[in-house]
């Protein structure tokens, strides 16, 4: 995991992330959370989560950064890293299904910086979010 050949510093990635963080869409927890992806051409995809009144459909701000950059045309293994930031104790984490997402888009060894309001963060990696991840490599016989 080499964050030195980012073009960014982790300190401008959490920033960023903060800045897609206030647009959340969260009236019903009041949990906002931000993120951003860091594509290969230097570009960057904001994402914050989005709540719905039937829970089920809301998106987590690191799907929805994700999502953004495949609609703006990037391809899955061009993310060069990923950066989420929310109101916690610790560094927040993605969930369950974030994790799967970013196993299926991003490279194993992809850093995800982790962090909190307070500035805490942790720096993994994706495969360390998911090991023994389910991919498409599972498909193929």
């Amino acid at each position: 995991m080499n964050l030195n050949n980012l073009g960014v510093t982790k300190e401008q990635l959490v920033e960023e992330a903060g800045k897609a963080r206030s647009k959340a869409y969260v009236p019903y927890s009041g949990f906002a959370v931000g993120a951003v992806v860091l594509d290969a051409a230097g570009e960057l995809h904001h994402g914050c989560n989005v709540e719905n009144a039937a829970y089920g459909p809301t998106n987590c701000a690191e799907r929805t950064a994700l999502f953004r950059a495949i609609a703006d045309g990037r391809q899955a293994g061009e993310f060069k890293a990923v950066a989420v930031i929310g109101d916690t104790d610790h560094p927040i984490a993605p969930c369950g299904i974030c994790r799967q997402v970013l196993a299926e888009l991003c490279e194993p060894d992809m850093p995800v910086i982790l962090a909190n309001l307070r500035g805490d963060t942790r720096v993994t990696t994706v495969s360390e979010l998911l090991p023994g991840a389910f991919t498409s490599r599972d498909l193929n016989k």
